[in-house]
């Protein structure tokens, strides 16, 4: 007989019946790829869940516990286990005792590997270096002390060998205004040569401006009247001296 659990009655039971005693612990901070100090990530063993006899204990608790592995499976971000236990709750309850007995360990052993083989990317010599000396041993208590501890450890040892920046590598900006910033000269005023008033004329005051405008139409003005009367007084003295002539 299948058993059809929804994924999150599953999950909902996982939590019901309680794993193995977990100790609360404090992980302390470790580097990431670009040596910034976060919290670390810890894998859990999910061999410490297997607390009951896969021959003896009933179908229900067999699904609670490939619930609770299923759990820890998506937290870490493992690849392949997820999806293989899921496959395996499709089953019936001998398939999924079998699965539980006998290959849920291998998917766990090769997703372990897997997420070993992730921390190779742009890394530094010393990782590098552990990772593959953990590959070589190809065991799974090897690939969680690695990820959950040797891997920072080698990412401390690669931060430290890297060079510091200094501030004088950075270009110091130069205190030459530009040329769209210089002040434009202030115009002072001069004067223009043959204007009157200038210097030994009769302003007497270093030179001025030429009249023009309403002014000059002024004194225009002025001046045809001046001559107006001066030739009217040319002619009358001129009558007077005939007159008294004659």
């Amino acid at each position: 007989m299948r058993w059809k659990f929804p994924a999150g009655a599953l999950l909902a039971l996982a939590f019901l019946i309680p794993a193995a005693p977990a100790v609360a612990q404090i992980e302390s901070p470790g580097l990431n790829e670009a040596c910034q100090t976060v919290e670390r990530k810890t894998y859990k063993d999910i061999r410490e869940l297997f607390t009951i006899d896969l021959d003896t204990a009933p179908e229900q608790e067999v699904r609670v516990l490939a619930a609770q592995i299923l759990s820890a499976a998506n937290a870490d971000a493992l690849p392949i286990l997820p999806g293989a236990i899921q496959e395996a709750l499709k089953g019936t309850d001998e398939e999924l005792r079998a699965f539980l007995k006998t290959n849920v360990q291998a998917a766990w052993s090769t997703a372990l590997r897997i997420t070993v083989v992730r921390t190779l990317t742009d890394a530094g010599p010393n990782v590098e270096a552990a990772a593959q000396t953990v590959l070589r041993e190809a065991a799974v208590d090897a690939y969680l002390a690695y990820l959950n501890d040797g891997l920072y450890a080698a990412r401390e040892l690669d931060c430290a060998s890297q060079p510091t920046p200094t501030p004088t590598s950075q270009p110091t900006p130069s205190a030459t205004p530009s040329a769209s910033t210089t002040a434009a000269p202030t115009p002072t005023a001069s004067a223009s040569p043959g204007a009157p008033g200038g210097e030994g004329g009769e302003g007497g005051e270093g030179g001025g401006l030429p009249v023009t405008g309403a002014d000059t139409a002024t004194v225009a003005g002025v001046g045809s009247v001046l001559l107006l009367l001066g030739g009217a007084g040319y002619l009358i003295g001129r009558r007077r001296r005939s007159r008294f002539v004659a």
